[in-house]
């Protein structure tokens, strides 16, 4: 299966050397570019791709709002946050607008297509002080109630990879474990958890004070 992306950021100069970072890899290819979240708003529309590469700091419509929107119109469509800024602001508004993943634009080439990658697996994909800054406004929440059915030790191990934004195959490869067996560890524990998703996942467990 071909990842097909939708590149969104005002700088063009940004945009034409992701669109070549990427085309260098055989199981992506880069459908079409927006300068603005208006302009991404309209190309998913009209091109439907699998995962938008979203910068945040825009004009016309920023990122967040660019984000919800195709959230709510395109849920099929997944939205990575790729900007140079991880300040509290940007990051929770970004993962509340729907974003399943957040990646600052130092990541490595291998790490961003990792990415892309997990997103259309239904993973997230945090950059390291992204996941810190989850664990940090975790800690600051109440205790949450005790689980009725508690996590295996394996299934502890795969959280707390999960929780630094880690995805399947990262956690696979640190475990010495098949992806396929990862996935299912993730599914139990999410459904132990009682959430929908890894983010979820990582703020319930900091407050049941699992990590």
């Amino acid at each position: 299966m071909t990842v097909r992306v939708l590149l969104v950021d005002d700088q063009a100069l940004f945009r034409e050397a992701l669109g070549v970072l990427l085309g260098v890899s055989s199981e992506l290819t880069v459908v079409g570019e927006a300068a603005n979240g208006a302009e991404a708003v309209d190309r998913v529309a009209e091109l439907r791709p699998d995962v938008v590469l979203m910068d945040l700091r825009m004009p016309v419509l920023d990122g967040v709002a660019a984000t919800r929107r195709i959230r709510e119109g395109y849920p099929a469509t997944r939205v990575i946050a790729l900007t140079t800024f991880d300040d509290d602001e940007d990051v929770f508004a970004a993962l509340r607008a729907g974003a399943v993943g957040y990646l600052l634009k130092d990541v490595s080439s291998e790490r961003l297509v990792e990415a892309v990658r997990a997103a259309v697996r239904d993973e997230s994909v945090l950059h390291p002080s992204v996941a810190a800054k989850l664990v940090a406004r975790v800690a600051q929440l109440p205790p949450a109630k005790p689980l009725v059915d508690p996590l295996s030790e394996r299934e502890l191990e795969v959280l707390r990879l999960l929780a630094q934004g880690n995805s399947n195959r990262e956690i696979a490869a640190a475990l010495f474990l098949a992806e396929g067996t990862v996935k299912n560890h993730v599914t139990n524990v999410l459904g132990k958890l009682g959430v929908r998703d890894r983010t979820q996942a990582a703020l319930h467990a900091r407050s049941l004070g699992l990590l």
